[in-house]
C-alpha cells in the first residue's frame, strides 16, 4: 500500500482518538495494530493521539485507515468494518459535542421526526466545518438532505477508484440520524466521491426512516 501523502488538512486529536478507539472496539487490539501496520501508521501503535481538540490528526491518516481496512478485509469485508467503525467513533464520542448535546434534552426529544432531522444533520456538519479542517454542508431537498463534505478525509489522497470508498462517514451518519432521530435508521448513500474524482464528497439522506 502506497503511504498517502501528508495533507495539511486535521481533525483534533481527540477525533483521532475517538475514531482509533472505536476501530479497536470493533476489531480487536491485533486487528487494529495490523490496519495501523498497514496503513504506515504503526508509530501510533501504544501512541494514541491525545486526549484534546488540538488539530494535528491528518486527514491522510484517517484515509490510510480506511484504505488499509479495505486492503486487509477486501471491499466488501473493509465497507462493512468501515460503516461499524463510523458508527462506533459517533456513538463513542461525538455525540458528546455541543450542537448536538442538546439532542438529548426534552425539548429536543418531543419534535416531530423531520424537525429533529433538520436540526441534527446541520448540526452535525457544523461540529466538523467548526472543530476541524473538515468543510461540511447539508442541503434540504423534498424527499432527502444533501449532506457534502467539500474537503473529505475519508478519502484523501486516492483518485483512481471506480466506487465511492467513504464508509466511515456514512456509518458516522447514520448513528448520528440515529441519535438525533430517537432510534430510526435511515438510508445514507454516497452518491459523488472524491476518489472517483468528484469535486466533493456527497451524501443522499432519504428523509423517511428504513425502521
Amino acid at each position: 500500500m502506497e503511504p498517502i501523502p501528508k495533507s495539511g488538512f486535521y481533525y483534533p486529536n481527540k477525533f483521532g482518538l475517538i475514531m482509533i478507539n472505536a476501530l479497536e472496539d470493533v476489531m480487536g487490539k491485533n486487528g487494529l495494530n495490523a490496519i495501523l501496520n498497514l496503513a504506515s501508521l504503526g508509530s501510533l501503535i501504544d501512541n494514541l493521539p491525545e486526549d484534546n481538540l488540538n488539530k494535528q490528526f491528518d486527514f491522510a491518516e484517517v484515509s490510510a485507515i480506511n484504505q488499509a481496512l479495505e486492503e486487509m478485509y477486501g471491499p466488501r469485508g473493509g465497507r462493512g468494518l468501515a460503516l461499524r467503525a463510523g458508527r462506533a467513533t459517533f456513538s463513542d464520542g461525538l455525540r458528546s459535542f455541543g450542537a448536538l448535546a442538546g439532542a438529548g434534552d426534552l425539548a429536543f426529544k418531543v419534535l416531530p421526526l423531520q424537525a429533529k432531522l433538520r436540526i441534527g444533520a446541520p448540526a452535525m456538519a457544523k461540529i466538523f466545518s467548526q472543530m476541524s479542517d473538515q468543510i461540511s454542508t447539508v442541503e434540504e431537498k423534498d424527499n432527502e438532505f444533501i449532506y457534502t463534505i467539500h474537503r473529505c478525509p475519508v478519502c484523501w489522497g486516492r483518485h483512481d477508484e471506480d466506487k465511492p470508498v467513504c464508509f466511515v462517514a456514512v456509518g458516522l451518519l447514520q448513528e448520528g440520524l440515529k441519535w438525533v432521530s430517537g432510534g430510526n435508521e435511515f438510508r445514507v448513500n454516497e452518491s459523488k466521491c472524491v476518489a472517483m474524482g468528484h469535486d466533493v464528497c456527497e451524501f443522499i439522506i432519504q428523509k423517511n426512516p428504513i425502521s
